[in-house]
């Protein structure tokens, strides 16, 4: 099923598990069978644990040798940036170290350079960040990466930057593969990476940004949605000069993002698309999904108040459970499981690889930051034109409560589109299938285009 991403890891026995790194070729999905897109990424882990690899060198393949690797040559970078070398050429130190590293091996995003310019990795770093809870960081990281170059009009306002933010457990990858860059961003694609600036964060408590796991564990400041957001102005504001967007856009979590930022900053935005989401707190069936996940985990002693040494397989297997409930699509499922046999092999393989690649203190912060999600009282407010949507098929924004196109009524340039469910839609996944959507997100831009 997935034999190029098998036949992939065998390189680790050639040059050693120490050299191979295999997240960045397809970034969450592009197209290989079994790891079509960002939901079946465990399919990746499985196959790396029916062949013995242990939990430890499976995190080093999943871009462990990469940040590695990234961490050395930034070092080098600084010290060159301190001897300006480089003929005075200035790059920001945040930059300069993807520079090298594409110089330094060649080919490194030759797929990905082929279809949409290369993407620039930076970690923006503030100091003394308070959070909502009144709990204080030192420093907290916000690691992003930018497509492009931003374009200013006479008065230096910049016109082409596009904020694009992830869902819940994810990170800017998901959004570098083919079912999403290789279609937006491509050249001549809705968001060509050669005319619009693109910025994709790591949320805080995601993918290379400050985490819990990162050594903190549950005395990790308790961030919500209203951090998250506050500090993706802050990387805009402040690391890479943008005054204003084009659009911003997400997918689930990212979504409902989308909705806070047009209340938060209302003036910053020509445009707005949440995907799967809805613009109200989080409460019935989804909020009973949430504690699903949460509560096993607490209550799990092996927990022991998120100082474990192993994982609390216990509560995190049910943790689990519910995960797989909310992401699934019945459609998408029964054909990838269409007898008993097949039902259980998946569901075994599932749990094996996501018990192997998953964190609990991570995934308890990440769950329980949409406590403080609600912009339902505020939603008057949006002044940009905002396009949201959903599939039929989302177990997490089900379409039969009727709430977005409720609320969407007192949104002034407001609009809903629910996607039907066909054999294309993957359930609460298919907000990343941007063939399915695409067509609606041009007529925002159209609609949204400011003339001049």
């Amino acid at each position: 099923m997935y034999w190029r991403v098998a036949l992939r890891s065998c390189h680790c026995k050639k040059i050693g598990i120490d050299h191979v790194d295999i997240s960045s070729d397809f970034d969450g999905g592009g197209g290989v069978e079994g790891w079509d897109d960002a939901s079946e990424t465990f399919n990746v882990t499985l196959e790396l644990v029916r062949r013995g690899y242990t939990k430890k060198q499976i995190a080093k393949l999943w871009s462990g040798n990469l940040l590695r690797v990234l961490d050395e040559v930034q070092k080098v970078a600084k010290q060159m940036q301190a001897k300006r070398f480089m003929m005075n050429v200035k790059i920001p130190v945040s930059k300069l170290w993807l520079y090298l590293v594409l110089c330094l091996t060649p080919g490194l995003c030759r797929a990905q350079t082929e279809i949409y310019p290369a993407p620039v990795a930076g970690d923006f770093v503030m100091r003394d960040f308070k959070f909502q809870s009144g709990e204080t960081l030192p420093e907290l990281k916000v690691h992003y990466v930018i497509l492009g170059t931003p374009a200013k009009d006479k008065d230096g306002r910049v016109m082409n930057a596009v904020l694009v933010l992830h869902g819940t457990g994810g990170s800017h990858r998901q959004f570098l593969r083919e079912q999403f860059a290789g279609v937006l961003f491509k050249k001549s694609g809705l968001l060509d990476a050669e005319k619009y600036f693109i910025i994709i964060p790591d949320n805080i408590g995601h993918g290379a940004s400050s985490k819990p796991s990162d050594g903190l564990h549950a005395k990790f400041p308790h961030y919500g949605y209203h951090d998250m957001v506050t500090a993706q102005y802050r990387l805009l504001t402040e690391e890479l000069g943008i005054n204003h967007l084009r659009l911003v856009m997400g997918t689930s979590m990212g979504g409902m993002h989308s909705w806070m930022w047009g209340e938060m900053y209302p003036d910053f935005m020509d445009a707005l698309m949440p995907l799967a989401s809805l613009p109200v707190e989080i409460s019935g069936r989804n909020r009973f999904f949430r504690r699903m996940i949460i509560d096993p985990i607490l209550n799990d002693p092996d927990w022991q108040n998120g100082e474990y040494k192993t994982q609390p397989v216990r509560g995190l297997t049910t943790a689990i459970y519910t995960l797989i409930m909310m992401g699934s699509a019945p459609l998408y499922m029964q054909s990838q499981a269409p007898s008993k046999d097949s039902a259980d092999k998946l569901f075994d393989d599932s749990m094996k690889a996501r018990l192997a690649s998953t964190d609990a203190n991570d995934l308890l912060y990440q769950v329980d930051a949409s406590r403080d999600y609600n912009p339902a009282p505020g939603l008057e407010t949006i002044k940009a034109p905002l396009l949201a949507i959903n599939s039929a098929d989302d177990a997490v924004n089900p379409p039969e409560l009727g709430i977005v196109e409720r609320e969407i009524r007192r949104v002034k340039n407001g609009r809903f589109v629910l996607l039907p469910i066909t054999q294309e839609t993957h359930g609460h996944g298919t907000h990343t299938l941007a063939t399915i959507w695409q067509n609606y997100l041009a007529e925002l831009l159209m609609a949204s285009e400011k003339k001049n």
